[in-house]
């Protein structure tokens, strides 16, 4: 036996139980307590060598899901300020924001919406870049990545 529950709303967090009769046993029940998150986030750390390009998958290594049909932004983070870099809708084209003019246009949204900054500069130790997936209204998949920079 199984419930499912389909366009999960935070509204659904709460206990359910089944109930069933049995013969000769008699009733048997079954509790489960739902929590609906609206929010999914994931950290990464990604390693890269001054100049080299810096390559950020939107939601970690995993590749499972197409997110082309759904909206997404990638951020970048610094001394607790984030700045919108490019947003895409679906069957639209990327919209670059502001701020990436500030990274001297080395930002470029990549296939299956990978984050490719080019080249990598010393600058860019620390900061961390980040993936917002609107999956639905009230379900937001978050992954960041924190970026450390090497010198040969």
């Amino acid at each position: 036996w199984a419930l499912h529950l389909e366009n999960v709303t935070l509204s659904l967090s709460g206990q359910y139980e089944c109930t069933f009769a049995t013969y000769p046993y008699g009733t048997k029940a079954a509790k489960i307590q739902l929590t609906v998150k609206a929010e999914e986030e994931r950290h990464y750390l990604r390693n890269v060598w001054l100049k080299q390009t810096l390559e950020i998958p939107c939601q970690g290594d995993t590749t499972a899901e197409n997110l082309s049909t759904y909206p997404l932004k990638w951020l970048v983070g610094e001394n607790g300020r984030k700045e919108e870099l490019v947003t895409k809708e679906p069957s639209c084209p990327a919209v670059y924001r502001n701020s990436s003019l500030l990274h001297g246009q080395r930002v470029l949204l990549g296939l299956n919406n990978t984050l490719k900054v080019f080249p990598t500069k010393i600058t860019d130790d620390g900061r961390v870049f980040s993936c917002h997936v609107l999956y639905h209204p009230e379900r937001v998949q978050r992954s960041s990545t924190t970026v450390r920079v090497f010198g040969k």
